[in-house]
This record gives structure tokens, sequence and C-alpha cells, in this order.
């Protein structure tokens, strides 16, 4: 496993306009091409939080979904971000994980915002994504899920290699700045007890409902300590995650060897 560079995305998404943010956001990460392994986009990068939204839904053979693919091939990179995606099953806060040959995998939004209602509009997700990416294994996650540490638990297998099912977690997000702190504690709290990197990209801006964002998206390692942090500005920021050094803390640090065995319903 080689180090591995991540591009965080804090952009300000404009209100329900797919076309607008496709073009805003090509704009933002055209200059990553050739520097980056991994592109971070917000939660419901097309729209903005919303759930009037849903009657924008996209299919997978729309527009957004061929534009990730788009960009992945052109960055040479995996690109991630979540979007509104129609199914027979219904519509899903869909987590695309778009790369350079062209290869494609989701992650439906498990955990639904009840406080705003996305519960009652939108489907809840079951299966959690793991991916292989640049020799890294990487769990995306979205938004709310970041409260429920049960659901993005690593866990150990004497089997796996490395023992554990990931070395990056991934949060992206529309998270509002009144619950700016809770936010930051909880990307500590979710790399130090997986002892792993996490990242999680927030926007910023204020959307369509009169909601304010204050970015605060960051890297964190697996101490706890942030490798890298934003603010509140529109800002592109790239950083290196070591694996040495991650690989080097397990190895002083097992606390995986003493994690509880247990299944999710």
């Amino acid at each position: 496993m080689e180090n591995l560079r991540i591009s965080l995305v804090q952009g300000a998404t404009r209100w329900h306009d797919p076309a607008g943010n496709r073009d805003y956001y090509a704009d933002l990460i055209a200059p990553l091409h050739g520097t980056t392994d991994l592109v971070l986009l917000p939660e419901t990068f097309t729209s903005g939080f919303s759930n009037e939204a849903i009657g924008q839904a996209e299919t997978m053979d729309g527009p957004t979904v061929a534009w990730i693919k788009a960009q992945a091939k052109k960055l040479d990179a995996a690109v991630a971000g979540s979007v509104q995606l129609r199914t027979p099953q219904g519509v899903f806060n869909r987590l695309l994980w778009a790369t350079p040959d062209g290869g494609l995998k989701h992650y439906d939004k498990r955990h639904l915002f009840r406080y705003a209602k996305e519960h009652e509009r939108y489907a809840g997700g079951r299966e959690r994504l793991t991916v292989e990416w640049k020799g890294w294994r990487i769990c995306p996650l979205v938004c709310y899920d970041l409260r429920f540490p049960v659901f993005s638990r690593n866990r150990y297998d004497v089997e796996r290699k490395g023992g554990l099912d990931y070395d990056l977690l991934l949060y992206v997000a529309n998270w509002p700045s009144a619950r700016a702190y809770p936010w930051k504690t909880l990307l500590r709290a979710r790399a130090i007890e997986n002892l792993c990197y996490v990242a999680g990209l927030n926007r910023v801006g204020t959307d369509g409902n009169g909601l304010h964002y204050s970015g605060d998206s960051a890297v964190i390692d697996f101490l706890g300590h942030p490798v890298s942090e934003c603010t509140d500005e529109e800002v592109v920021v790239t950083t290196t995650l070591l694996a040495d050094e991650l690989a080097a803390h397990r190895e002083r640090f097992p606390a995986m060897l003493d994690g509880d065995a247990f299944t999710i319903a």
C-alpha cells in the first residue's frame, strides 16, 4: 500500500441547479489532473440538501452519472459524491464512486435525516460499501451516517489482508453550521475508534432553505489529529495520507484485536 492523495472539494452548491452545479464543480476540479488519487464532492452536489429536489431525481443513465464517470477519466482519479437517483425501489441519496477505467459503484445512504423528514421522501440503503483503490480499502458514507458508529465499525478478520475492513473512512455531507461542533467531534471519534484515516467533506454557503454551512471539511489521522482542516470558504485542498504511519500505528496499538464480534441486521 502506497501513500494516497485525497482532494476535498469544499464548494457552495447551487440550489436546485444540476447543470449549473456540474459546470461549477467541473471548473473547481479541473486543475487536479495528475495531482491527486481521489476527489470528494459534497452530498447532493447537484441540488443542495432538499426534499423538494426529489422531483429532479435522475436515473443511473442520466447526465450526472455520465458526468462523474467523465470527470474520473479526465482527472485520472477516483471521484465520489452523492446525488438523488431514482430507481424502481424509490429515490435514494446515492453516493457514486467513479474510477478512470469507467468503473462505477454506489452506496445508498442508510441513515436518513429524520429531523429534516428525509426519511419520508427517500428510500434508505441497506448495505455498506467497501472499495479498493490504489492499494487502500475505503468505506464511503454520507452525512448523517456519521452519528451511527456501529454501522461504520471497522471490524477485524484475521483472514483478511491487513485484518481490518478498511483503511480510510469517507463522509460527504451537507452539515449545517448550527451543528458544526458535533461534526468536528464525531469525525475525530470515528478515526480514533476505527484506527483509520477519516476524511469529511462538507459544503459552504447558504442554501435555498436559509441554512448556513461553515464547511469545516477535514482529514483526520488515526490518532484523531487533523492532517488538514478547512474554514468556511470555497476551497480545494489536497492531502497525502501516509500508508506506513497507519500500518505502524496499528502494529503499535492493535486495539482491533480486542474488539467485539457482531453482525448488523
